[in-house]
């Protein structure tokens, strides 16, 4: 599924892969209170009773003479031994892509906000028993300390989880490193970042370490301000309590302070602030209200 909007000069189109049901529960911080509260807002759209909903959709924008993918989703054929509900997937995102008019031979650039691997599986695909770069004449905007974090060479000194389910996934991201971003690195299409980074006159990267040490978000300013914000939220429970964090966040206190940092900023420029996850319309101004934030309006995007 494939639709697109307009922000000022920039075109900006969105290409769901996959949609996944997860429990409330990945949210510890948040009471069952608070979902039933804001309900009639946000249900059934972004949760229910008992899960929240997400998108697995990456992000096309057109500005400034380039194309700019914004995360590559899961990849189809990818073993994922600790996340089984993201292997072996086998979707039409590609075909999706092209049906939107984008060619990967004319993509340009392609932004990994973070290393997760729902953000990096189409940076490859299989071709004759061997992962190669999908976009093969695009540059691979990857952020350092997630390399240097997630690099399997690294794996002693990253230390072990902090419980059983996040030790798996440290585990599992080996194997996601392996297939996902090791064959873009020998291929020489990846450029590594830390603190800022200009792709062009209306992009730049900024860190916004917690979700993950490189976590990221990309700004849009074509005549119409965007922030694109990866893991930085996941579901709109936290505009409204931006302190919770997810059990995906490597670091929660530092994740919290980068999101409350970031919708304040985008509340401040009348920033659309643009998530990995988000299904509906996939994104939302927001405004300052009490210790939390609120939606203004919604991005002029089907929704879905």
């Amino acid at each position: 599924m494939a639709d697109r909007t307009q922000l000022g000069a920039a075109i900006i189109t969105r290409v769901v892969e996959w949609r996944l049901d997860l429990p409330l529960s990945m949210f510890p911080q948040t009471p069952p209170t608070a979902w039933h509260e804001l309900a009639p807002e946000f249900s059934p759209t972004f949760w229910d009773t008992d899960n929240w909903h997400a998108f697995v959709q990456t992000w096309v924008v057109e500005v400034d003479g380039l194309t700019v993918l914004v995360d590559t989703g899961v990849g189809n054929g990818r073993d994922r031994p600790a996340m089984p509900y993201l292997a072996n997937l086998d979707t039409d995102f590609l075909e999706s892509l092209e049906a939107a008019g984008i060619s990967p031979d004319a993509v340009d650039v392609v932004v990994n906000t973070h290393i997760h691997t729902d953000h990096v599986g189409w940076n490859t695909r299989r071709q004759n028993g061997v992962w190669v770069p999908t976009f093969p004449n695009a540059r691979y905007l990857v952020p350092e300390p997630d390399y240097r974090y997630y690099h399997p060479d690294n794996a002693n000194a990253r230390g072990p989880g902090r419980d059983e389910e996040h030790q798996a996934r440290l585990d599992g991201s080996r194997i996601m490193f392996l297939d996902s971003i090791l064959p873009v690195d020998n291929a020489g299409q990846i450029e590594l970042w830390t603190d800022a980074y200009q792709i062009s006159e209306s992009l730049w990267l900024r860190s916004a370490p917690g979700h993950t040490p490189g976590s990221s978000v990309l700004w849009l300013d074509a005549g119409r301000p965007a922030v694109f914000v990866g893991d930085v939220t996941h579901s709109p429970i936290q505009v409204h309590r931006p302190t919770d964090s997810c059990v995906l966040d490597e670091n929660p206190t530092e994740a919290a302070v980068a999101r409350r940092r970031v919708f304040t900023e985008a509340s401040q420029r009348r920033a659309a602030v643009i998530p990995a996850h988000y299904p509906g319309h996939g994104g939302a101004t927001v405004l300052p209200r009490g210790d939390g934030f609120m939606i203004d309006d919604w991005l002029d995007i089907s929704a879905g």
